[in-house]
């Protein structure tokens, strides 16, 4: 008999997938993901998709999964693929971190890391908020593309006006743009290509020439983008610093005068002398010293600081308050200065300049020979100062050398006040090392420019012992004034230091472990545990690293009315007095000064208490951007100065590794620019926090903080202060470095993925020299086996 045929087998259905595999999937997913991407993913057919359902909402009952827009799913934390989220910190690694602007859950948020601006590092500032692209990195980490800023909603825009074959463009100076703008003739008005350019963005139109371009409007011309002046204009408008003075504060400067001695102390007959760099147009501070006459103090000094009387110019309230507040504090670039004051009283009268008479806020300081300070006495007075001198010429003088050119006037000046300032000096410096102050040695760039503007050099700025000798008058006086107003029971706007944060710290310790440093961080870490590492590395090639290291660990220092005392400087109070010019801080403590010790009706007014709160964020803010101004212009001259040295090659280190690249310091003039991850040989690299470093899985390859490199210059650009770079290649490889690329070769097991992901999926990298699949000479390439891809092939 004929066999019956057998019906043939029903295909079988992949199992239905558990809870746990479902919270798998979606916590695995960059994105949240909808009910047909999790039956596609389990191949669930049929009936089984009401199963699924089913799973779906018992996991929301639980808590364990959240329904978002459209119907899709996520595991609770997940964040959407855009949203408004707020800076929140600078990682150890030099990396801005964020946090969702809204965020109600009782767990943390997860880690976002602001990708740079093309060049260099983010221009964005702590607490501020921005429309961010997320993309999924980890279980608890996010990166972020900036969209836009949110705190200030652009409405204009400076940058380069320029025409091509397509029309007229505008290239924005901000290195976060990403697009160009269309400048039509009829928008240009008078301005011509090459010129800067402000402009107001129009309307956005649904249709144009070309789709997604906006088009914008000039309303100001502020001259040739190739003019040296233009850098520092750039930074201006970009960091929304104030650059002209309101009338009625430039007027109420101008009638200020000279002040009468009054009930003021007169101190003319003082031989106080201002120190000062040789560019200063200011001169906020001037010190004498001579050897205490209290028989029962003896190697003891009695000090004397004065600092200009800005209070009596700048009333509570006044135009020029008002105008001083809103600055913060003044801007120093390269070229030129954005002062808190107008010229009449930062040039003028709130100026010590020598032979002239000026009021000041003064203090008598005596100190012991082991440089304590015993005691203290605030007054007003009137002094005269008796020179004006430059830290250069005062180190020639000390050490016995002629004097700079074009300082030779001061000789006897000099030979009377400088060995009672330096013995004062020596004995503070005593006190600065028996209480264990933080020393960092962090080298600062000096733009050195020729007359027409252009840069000429990119230097190191000097530090002499004239600098630190002023540097520890100018300290004495600050801890005075902080201890004479918590004493009188007075309102004091403290400069406050916080210790290292210990999640930070711990970080410090594995990383210098590894460099065999030991830094107990369950302990209390006091400043001089971190100076004691930084004389171990002195003049090794880990110094710099090692300084980077501990200055990323330490917390950011601000102004405030509650007093924790500064870490850096190991003090338990300390205020800034002594750059009223400058500092709209350090006018406060004068104020506060002056109405505790009954000095004049010029101090703090009844109502200041209410407002200290407001008035110390509100200057801490103006600090923190005028010090990212400061360093964006010195990137913008320093761009310009390298633009000539395209293609060249340089030495530096590894100064930040962040999951996007390398920035590098350069040796030569200090300069940061950024090597792209994507500019790396040939390797999948992963970022270890841990290690501060860039690791590739494959061949090996390692950059870490501190590394030494040598790197090509391939982009400058002044207008944005970018600087892209690549790792410089070596003319030849060695035989250990071809041996040790070999045995990676060798040894390397696809199944040893850290991150989980199976062999065909990553990017393999060839070896270093050698082209993808080549063929050999003489014969040709074997063609694909029937039946198999090339990518099958390739991934064996």
């Amino acid at each position: 008999m004929p066999r019956k045929k057998e019906p043939a087998a029903k295909a079988r259905s992949a199992p239905f997938p558990t809870k746990e595999q479902v919270l798998t999937f979606i916590k695995d997913s960059a994105e949240p993901v909808g009910k047909r991407e999790i039956a596609r993913a389990f191949r669930i057919k049929g009936n089984d998709r009401i199963r699924l359902k089913a799973l779906l909402k018992e996991l929301q009952a639980d808590g364990l999964l959240e329904r978002q827009v459209g119907r899709r799913h996520a595991t609770p934390g997940h964040l959407p693929s855009v949203m408004v989220i707020e800076v929140s910190e600078l990682d150890e690694d030099g990396e801005l971190r964020a946090r969702p602007a809204v965020w109600e859950d009782e767990a943390p948020p997860p880690t976002i890391y602001l990708a740079p601006p093309r060049g260099s590092r983010s221009a964005l500032a702590i607490g501020e908020r921005v429309l961010a692209r997320l993309k999924k990195t980890s279980d608890q980490s996010y990166e972020a593309q900036v969209i836009r800023k949110l705190d200030r909603p652009q409405r204009r825009v400076l940058g380069l006006y320029e025409r091509g074959d397509e029309g007229g463009r505008l290239r924005p100076t901000d290195r976060r743009a990403k697009r160009d703008f269309i400048l039509s003739s009829e928008n240009a008005g008078e301005a011509r290509p090459g010129e800067l350019v402000l402009a107001e963005i129009l309307p956005e139109r649904r249709r144009g020439p070309r789709l997604g371009l906006r088009s914008v409007r000039v309303v100001q011309r502020l001259g040739r983008g190739d003019d040296p002046k233009a850098l520092s204009l750039i930074t201006l408008h970009e960091h929304g610093l104030i650059s002209e003075f309101p009338e009625e504060a430039v007027a109420e400067a101008e009638a200020a005068g000279p002040a009468e001695l009054g009930k003021r102390e007169d101190l003319r007959a003082r031989p106080l002398v201002t120190i000062d760099g040789a560019d200063a147009r200011d001169f906020d501070d001037a010190v004498f010293a001579e050897p205490d006459s209290d028989p029962g103090n003896a190697g003891g000094w009695h000090l004397l600081v004065a600092i200009a009387d800005v209070a009596h110019y700048v009333r509570p309230g006044s135009p020029l308050d008002r105008s001083a507040y809103a600055r913060g504090n003044s801007v120093y670039f390269p070229d030129r200065v954005l002062p808190m004051l107008p010229a009449a009283l930062s040039n003028g009268w709130c100026s010590l300049n020598p032979k002239e008479d000026r009021p000041c806020m003064a203090v008598h300081l005596w100190i012991d020979a082991e440089g304590r300070l015993l005691r203290q006495r605030f007054l007003r007075g009137l002094m005269r100062s008796a020179a004006r001198l430059t830290y250069e010429e005062v180190q020639a003088a000390h050490d016995g050398g002629p004097a700079p050119h074009g300082q030779g006037d001061n000789e006897a000046v000099l030979a009377q006040v400088l060995p009672p300032l330096y013995g004062a000096f020596a004995a503070l410096i005593k006190a600065r090392e028996k209480r264990g102050t933080l020393e960092l040695d962090l080298p600062e760039r000096k733009v050195r420019l020729a007359e027409d503007g252009r840069v000429v050099a990119i230097e190191a700025r000097e530090r002499l012992d004239s600098h630190r000798l002023i540097e520890e008058f100018m300290i004495a006086a600050n801890v005075a004034a902080a201890r004479e107003l918590e004493r009188l029971g007075q309102l004091c706007m403290y400069r406050v230091h916080d210790k290292p944060d210990p999640v930070r710290l711990k970080a410090l310790a594995e990383v210098l472990r590894g460099l065999g440093l030991r830094l107990n961080a369950s302990q209390v870490v006091r400043p001089r545990m971190l100076t004691q590492l930084l004389v171990k590395v002195a003049g090794q090639a880990e110094s710099g690293l090692v300084n980077d290291l501990i200055l990323r660990a330490q917390s950011q220092a601000i102004y405030s009315p509650e007093n924790i005392g500064h870490f850096g400087l190991a003090l338990t109070h300390y205020a800034h007095f002594t750059s009223p010019i400058r500092r709209y801080a350090d006018l406060l403590v004068h104020r506060a000064l002056i109405a505790a010790l009954g000095l004049g009706k010029d101090g703090l007014p009844p109502d200041a208490e209410g407002r200290f709160d407001e008035a110390a964020s509100h200057i801490s803010t103006t600090e923190r951007q005028a010090a990212a101004a400061e360093r964006d212009a010195v990137d913008r001259f320093t761009a310009a100065f390298l633009q000539d040295r395209v293609g060249a090659d340089f030495d530096g280190r590894i100064n930040g590794v962040t999951r996007f690249g390398l920035f590098i310091t350069l040796d030569e003039s200090g300069a940061d620019g950024l090597v792209p991850i994507s500019t790396l040989p040939d390797d999948f690299y992963r970022h270890v926090e841990a290690r501060h470093s860039l690791e590739g899985e494959r061949w090996g390859r390692v950059y870490r903080l501190g590394d030494r490199v040598r790197v090509r210059l391939l982009e400058s650009d002044p207008v944005t202060g970018g600087l892209i770079l690549s790792l410089a290649e070596p003319e030849d490889e060695s035989t250990e470095t071809g041996k040790s690329l070999e045995n990676s070769r060798k040894n390397w097991n696809p199944l040893d993925d850290a991150q989980g992901r199976p062999a065909k999926a990553r990017k393999l990298p060839q070896k270093p020299g050698r082209k993808r699949n080549p063929a050999k000479p003489g014969r040709k390439a074997a063609p694909a086996a029937k039946g198999r891809t090339r990518k099958k092939r390739k991934g064996r």
